[in-house]
């Protein structure tokens, strides 16, 4: 039986290790072509290696698959277009752009330096905007292609010490959504994807108290895998009536994200002032209003 990406060619950024790897891997046995893109940084964008990348190519040829490796930076609007470019260059064309590619750099806000706060905006959200902008013209060209774009409940329900990463996964959520909008007339999709994984980056994040330490211990039970397949799902044709969407990925478990939309409204025909907002609108709204919940307070019972 064929696979659900059958002759498709699929872009996968940080396809070197981690969730990426195992979404490369996967495409690639479902029938796709793939580029493997890896810069092969470390945690926190510093630095280069190209093995990573070459050995997923190795590995998915070893299978039967056919692959490329790409070690491009995402962080920059040239070398990001090239990774689409390189699809294009070898089979003609490009069907999905699975943007992946992150880094970490945590740290307490007012100890955040401007450097990693831009940094970290760069890879994670400016990167993906360049992949799928230079990814755009072939989907309209062609009527057809698919956007997977990784978000994170850190930006979703918050975490301390990720003013930038939140920042640029939740900025993610607004670029998917505005895709979806402005190209569904293309017949080009666009979702988000939250994964709960093991990976490097997770593995960077302090655990300091028990609490903190148990969770990452629950964190490690659920391999990157287990995020492949809601990925590749979503860039195949079998989903073809899902776009805007934000899904959360646990272990066996998958979630629907909500999105922004007015919980309660009030109005008041002579107008408001400040004193009204505080007498009138905050005793009515304030039952309402959501606590400072991390992702652990949210998702706070064992993987399934």
């Amino acid at each position: 039986m064929a696979g659900c990406l059958e002759d498709k060619v699929v872009v996968v950024t940080g396809a070197g290790r981690g969730i990426g790897r195992e979404i490369a891997l996967l495409a690639a046995r479902e029938g796709a072509k793939v580029v493997v893109n890896d810069l092969g940084a470390d945690l926190e964008g510093e630095g280069k290696d190209e093995g990573p990348a070459f050995d997923v190519v190795r590995e998915i040829e070893a299978a039967g698959g056919e692959a490329i490796a790409n070690t491009a930076s995402v962080a920059e609007p040239g070398p990001a277009e090239g990774i689409v470019k390189a699809a294009v260059d070898k089979w003609g064309r490009v069907d999905s752009v699975i943007n992946n590619a992150g880094i970490l750099r945590d740290r307490i806000f007012h100890k955040m330096s401007v450097h990693d706060f831009e940094t970290v905006i760069k890879v994670h959200l400016l990167g993906s905007f360049y992949t799928s902008r230079a990814a755009a013209q072939f989907f309209r060209e062609q009527g057809s292609g698919t956007f997977v774009h990784f978000t994170s409940t850190s930006g979703l329900v918050g975490n301390f010490g990720q003013s930038n990463y939140a920042a640029a996964k939740l900025g993610i959520v607004g670029l998917s959504k505005s895709i979806a909008l402005d190209m569904a007339r293309f017949g080009v999709r666009s979702n988000c994807v939250s994964p709960f994984a093991w990976s490097r980056l997770i593995g960077s994040i302090p655990a300091e108290t028990e609490a903190e330490r148990a969770r990452v211990e629950r964190i490690k039970a659920m391999g990157p895998e287990k995020i492949a397949p809601l990925a590749v799902f979503l860039a195949s044709d079998i989903s073809e009536d899902v776009t805007g969407q934000i899904f959360a990925c646990r272990m066996n478990e998958v979630f629907l994200m909500g999105q922004s939309r007015p919980l309660r409204g009030m109005q008041r025909g002579e107008g408001w002032t400040p004193q009204t907002l505080a007498s009138h609108m905050l005793p009515a709204m304030k039952p309402s209003f959501y606590p400072l919940d991390r992702s652990g307070d949210i998702f706070s019972w064992d993987p399934v």
